[in-house]
């Protein structure tokens, strides 16, 4: 099937092929032609499969006659987070380029003067955050009776995040009748109430089983004990052709402290969290999308709304507290159809989150090293005939006795006398070196194929513990 099936204007699809695609996905699909003859949807879709661009694209045809009129938006898309409410925009930046549209997102973390300018100059497409949106309302700002399009973007994380309360008095301050879409990637049963209470004889759309997991990410979990995580963390940074990656956190002050832990080591990094302002959230993801650091630690306010191409790898420092953000985190990667790798860090005290992971999923994860099929996410380079150059057989002996002097030293009784400061930074700046010689970022000196399910670098002590 071709986006012309669809039933999109010339316009959009001139737009849609600049942008450089031809086929719709599954989601897409279904949805686009139900959304133009304005009918209400629910679609159940697994993050990075093109959800975004299923109501953008008819949307955007929708709404190319008809008038705007001051404080009285057109249509309303509700996004739970900042990050995922500017995706959205910059969709209709990317397809509505010969439309004239115009377009107000109301989040936090900006000055709140422009957005109001936006609204009194008239808007076809409001994009808010809930509560930014609620705040508006309340001054008087804005008026929603003249909104005959609602969309509800990720409504479970709606859920997760509290703002069900709020969507509903949203959702009756608007006009009947109207249009409603809501997508989802997993219905629990508060959000089929929402639906069967705001949703006229909706068509149900689900292209995958509900918090089903992509079938292109290769997931494993890793049975850890908390002090050595961060060593985990480095290792598999290291050795497993990590290109771009996203470590995700529970906590706020842990992204802190594993992006300093992780510069220290000499990784380009950088995070991302609740407590940045919203420009330096932007400048950070902008770092990221430019590869200006290939790695970047969050917490789950980037779980979702996060689309960068190409990411590698997710790691989750944490088990996730909720098993829904599982399927959403490691959904950074292995988008548009795309290979990737998750890894997940277990400890004693997170069996009972991850075995409720599972049960969501209805699959099991397998212990890294264990079964490990990998999945090539680069080309590796030929192997040279005749075996590795001498330049490759020095290092390695390099390394090996750099690796007998660091045993000889822990073997040492525990007497000997502490070591200065400026031995200990020596120390760290050499362990940063030889982490990277090893086949961290550069693996310019990787010459030798690796085959499937063969180690690429030394066996770290963690795949010693046994598997959950």
């Amino acid at each position: 099937m071709k986006f012309a099936d669809l039933g999109l204007s010339d316009k959009l699809l001139q737009a849609v092929e600049a942008a450089g695609y031809t086929e719709p996905t599954p989601i897409q699909a279904q949805a686009i032609p139900p959304v133009l003859m304005m009918k209400d949807i629910i679609g159940i879709a697994q993050t990075g499969t093109g959800k975004t661009a299923s109501f953008v694209l008819p949307m955007i045809d929708i709404l190319a006659s008809g008038r705007r009129r001051a404080l009285m938006p057109r249509s309303l898309i509700l996004a739970p987070t900042r990050e995922l409410a500017a995706q959205v925009a910059e969709n209709f930046g990317k397809y509505g380029k010969e439309h004239d549209l115009q377009l107000a997102l109301l989040i936090g973390g900006v000055q709140m003067g422009d957005q109001v300018k936006a609204l009194n100059e008239g808007v076809d497409v409001l994009i808010a955050t809930p509560g930014r949106l609620m705040d508006l309302f309340e001054r008087g700002k804005i008026l929603l009776n003249g909104c005959e399009l609602l969309v509800i973007d990720e409504a479970d994380r709606m859920l997760d995040m509290g703002f069900i309360p709020d969507i509903e008095t949203i959702c009756s301050k608007l006009p009947e009748p109207r249009q409603t879409l809501l997508f989802s990637a997993t219905m629990p049963p508060p959000i089929e109430k929402l639906a069967q209470k705001f949703l006229t004889n909706p068509k149900r759309i689900e292209v995958s089983r509900a918090a089903s997991t992509n079938e292109n990410i290769t997931a494993f979990k890793i049975p850890v004990k908390p002090r050595e995580k961060r060593e985990t963390l480095r290792w598999l940074l290291a050795n497993d052709h990590v290109e771009t990656a996203i470590v995700f956190s529970n906590r706020k002050t842990t992204v802190r402290e594993i992006n300093k832990s992780l510069q220290s080591y000499g990784f380009a990094s950088g995070e991302i969290h609740g407590d940045m302002d919203q420009s330096s959230r932007i400048a950070e993801l902008n770092r990221f999308k430019a590869g200006e650091i290939n790695i970047l630690v969050a917490s789950d306010v980037a779980a979702r709304g996060l689309d960068v191409k190409g990411v590698s790898h997710v790691f989750n420092f944490d088990t996730p507290w909720h098993p829904d953000d599982y399927v959403h985190r490691i959904g950074r990667t292995g988008r548009a159809g795309a290979k990737g790798r998750a890894f997940t860090f277990v400890t004693s005290d997170d069996e009972e989150a991850f075995s409720n992971i599972e049960k969501l999923t209805k699959s099991k994860v397998k212990a890294f090293g264990k079964e490990d099929v990998r999945v090539e996410l680069v080309d590796a380079k030929p192997k040279r005939e005749g075996g590795r150059s001498s330049s490759d057989e020095g290092k390695r002996e390099a390394l090996e006795r750099e690796d007998d002097r660091e045993a000889q030293e822990k073997s040492k009784p525990s007497r000997s006398r502490k070591p200065r400061r400026d031995e200990q930074e020596a120390d760290r700046s050499s362990q940063a070196k030889s982490s990277r010689g090893r086949g961290g970022r550069s693996r310019g000196d990787d010459n030798e194929t690796i085959p499937a399910g063969e180690w690429n670098g030394p066996k770290p002590d963690f795949l010693s513990v046994s598997a959950l």
